[in-house]
């Protein structure tokens, strides 16, 4: 399955409100008929994700192009996932740098999870929720257990995502 996400539409999806340069926002990706969509919504405007969403996301408006930030190679953050793998203490990090990839059209999701809560294998292990994601780049599959983060621990993964994702004034 190929994802092909737009850019943000700069303007709330519920309130209509256009977005001003580091406005805090959500964006999130919406199972439709005709594909995902992407719908983003302002602090102001946001409830909670709406009915079939996949995935959601906390950031900010973009700024003017002067910022001197640089986004983190794509080799560097599948060696990242490479490196997290196993570490289930890691696996939040590790899940949202996969999405990261997905968005980048690096990876891509070969399997969907099941509905259930974990499955069990044809050799009897038991395995988390997980995604499929194939690699071109690297000719390669990985799964990434699903792992939202939680509310508690969110404003920690976020710094370190950030950390992750950008370099210069930005990271």
């Amino acid at each position: 399955m190929d994802l092909k996400l737009h850019r943000s539409t700069d303007k709330c999806g519920r309130t209509g409100r256009a977005f001003k340069p580091g406005d805090p926002m959500v964006s999130v990706l919406v199972r439709t008929p005709s594909g995902l969509e992407r719908i983003d919504y302002g602090a102001d405007g946001w409830e909670g994700p709406p009915e079939k969403t996949v995935a959601w996301w906390r950031s900010h408006s973009p700024q003017p192009e002067s910022s001197g930030a640089t986004l983190a190679p794509n080799d560097v953050l599948l060696d990242v996932i490479e490196q997290l793998d196993g570490n289930k203490d890691e696996a939040t990090l590790r899940y949202l740098v996969a999405l990261q990839l997905v968005r980048r059209r690096v990876l891509r999701i070969v399997d969907r999870p099941t509905d259930g809560a974990s499955t069990t294998a044809t050799n009897g292990a038991r395995h988390d929720r997980e995604l499929i994601l194939a690699c071109r780049k690297r000719d390669g599959e990985y799964r990434v257990t699903i792992s939202p983060p939680d509310a508690a621990t969110a404003a920690a993964i976020e710094q370190r995502l950030a950390a992750l994702l950008w370099s210069g004034e930005a990271a």
